[in-house]
């Protein structure tokens, strides 16, 4: 899910918010001007993913895989720190509703502003493998 909605792009470039981005959405330590190969590209993402899978890992959450994958997949997009503070992580915790956690999903679709149908689209896919039961 990752790979489909991050794209592949070995040059590196400002995404929606401003941020320096290259391979598969990564941005620590990106500068402009910067290239890399597709080899390089899917090592950066296996370190990312681990990070992220790390920090997911460590909310003590009772998840099932399409549950965690769905929170890995958001916390590489928004930032760990952002689904730490985030309604939506609470109301997981809350054991809230499909829909009240499909909606908090939906909230977070802004970059620099702007709702973006990227966004929406992977959210919504987000929220779908979260309450996926294969």
């Amino acid at each position: 899910m990752i790979k489909q909605f991050e794209g592949l792009r070995l040059q590196a470039y400002q995404c929606a918010a401003g941020v320096w981005t290259i391979g598969y959405g990564h941005t620590s330590g990106v500068k402009p001007g910067m290239s890399i190969t597709a080899a390089e590209a899917e090592q950066l993402l296996r370190g990312d993913l681990q990070k992220f899978e790390n920090a997911v890992g460590t909310l003590g959450l009772q998840l099932t895989q399409n549950q965690f994958d769905a929170l890995v997949s958001f916390a590489f997009n928004v930032g760990i720190a952002a689904l730490r503070g985030s309604t939506l992580l609470k109301l997981i915790r809350s054991g809230a509703s499909e829909t009240a956690i499909r909606t908090s999903f939906g909230m977070w679709v802004k970059a620099g502003g702007k709702t973006l149908p990227g966004l929406v689209r992977r959210r919504k896919a987000e929220a779908d493998l979260y309450f996926s039961n294969h």
